[in-house]
């Protein structure tokens, strides 16, 4: 068999394809396979993984199926669906979705029906092709109808209708091809969240508008949920005013604070003010004492010149006027005071 990965074909026509390819997938919904025909138009050989993986013509992409039934379709459908897409170089994905009755039977019940979760793949954008009705165990008449050349699934055996392992005999013909699990997430933990938080989805779909009948609840629970919703509105409205109570505060606490910084400094300005005018070395100082020396000079009487005429008297002594008595030498007798008395009278009359 001739090596269909060759490197030789032309770039141009690559470049050409590829795009327009990628561009179905990115801009509409993947079709259904029964709705579409086979996009391989090169003979489909039968290509081992080194193959595969070395690259294929444009025309002879690898097809890589995986199936499931991507209930709830969550992230790690998503990854492993991506790492399928991504396998080889040049790859087409098919996707192989069960219907209800088979889950149902084989698996479980599935909370979206086989319409939705169909729907769900198409619009994934690493699925090129969507099977629906797809089989629980993979046939050789399944794979060659599709020209499924190789199937991807993660590598965990997994037992169901009565087998160990389904993709056991798809692991001994060299075409599967493992990926790897998404820890964390899957549609089991979703469902557990959702039926552990039973009473808080079933309040919040009653506040939503959904009557009781339609979640299947009791009249008495009802009643007990649609108070609890009340309660926690008025919970929330506490918090609320709380939180606006709390910036409130704040914003006093900050205008407080500004207005006593205000204060402060205008006090400091105060104080300097009444400091230098009113302090030991101020303005009002300074302007008392310059008009009390004012007033000073303007009570005080004006000295007489000292060359003024004595009439007769000695420059050197002024003589004392006739009413002073002269404390120095006081009389020793009545007699003396009278004489001299009688001395200073006649003074006077001689002055005359």
């Amino acid at each position: 068999m001739k090596m269909v990965g060759s490197k030789k074909h032309s770039t141009e026509e690559e470049a050409q394809e590829t795009p327009r390819f990628q561009q179905k997938t990115l801009t509409a919904p993947a079709p259904f396979a029964d709705e579409t025909s086979c996009q391989c138009q090169a003979p489909h050989e039968k290509l081992t993984i080194a193959q595969a993986r070395l690259g294929t013509p444009v025309d002879r992409p690898v097809r890589v199926y995986a199936d499931g039934i991507f209930d709830l379709f969550h992230a790690g459908h998503a990854r492993a669906l991506m790492q399928a897409k991504t396998l080889f170089p040049n790859s087409y994905l098919l996707v192989g979705v069960c219907s209800d009755d088979l889950t149902h039977k084989f698996k479980g019940f599935t909370v979206m029906n086989e319409t939705e979760r169909y729907e769900a793949l198409r619009h994934c954008r690493y699925v090129d092709e969507v099977i629906r009705d797809a089989p629980w165990t993979l046939t050789p008449e399944f794979l060659e109808k599709h020209k499924i050349d190789f199937v991807a699934h993660d590598d965990i055996p997994y037992s169901s209708a009565g087998s160990d392992d389904v993709y056991k005999h798809i692991k001994e013909a060299g075409m599967f091809v493992p990926t790897q699990r998404t820890e964390g997430i899957s549609t089991s933990d979703i469902i557990t969240r959702i039926v552990r938080d039973y009473d808080v989805y079933a309040r919040r779909n009653l506040q939503r508008g959904y009557t009781a009948k339609e979640l299947n609840v009791s009249f008495i629970n009802e009643k007990k949920y649609r108070f609890q919703n009340q309660v926690d509105k008025m919970k929330e409205k506490v918090k609320n005013v709380e939180e606006k109570s709390k910036e409130f505060v704040y914003k006093v606490e900050e205008k407080s604070h500004d207005l006593i910084q205000k204060w402060e400094e205008k006090s400091r300005e105060f104080i300097g003010n009444f400091l230098e005018l009113f302090g030991p070395d101020g303005a009002w100082k300074q302007m008392f004492q310059e008009r009390s020396g004012r007033m000073l000079q303007a009570f005080s009487p004006r000295q007489s010149p000292n060359s003024s005429p004595t009439r007769g008297r000695s420059p050197s002594r002024s003589p004392s006027p006739p009413w002073v008595i002269n404390k120095t030498s006081p009389p020793s007798s009545p007699k003396a005071a009278s004489a001299s008395l009688s001395s200073m009278s006649e003074g006077d009359e001689d002055e005359k």
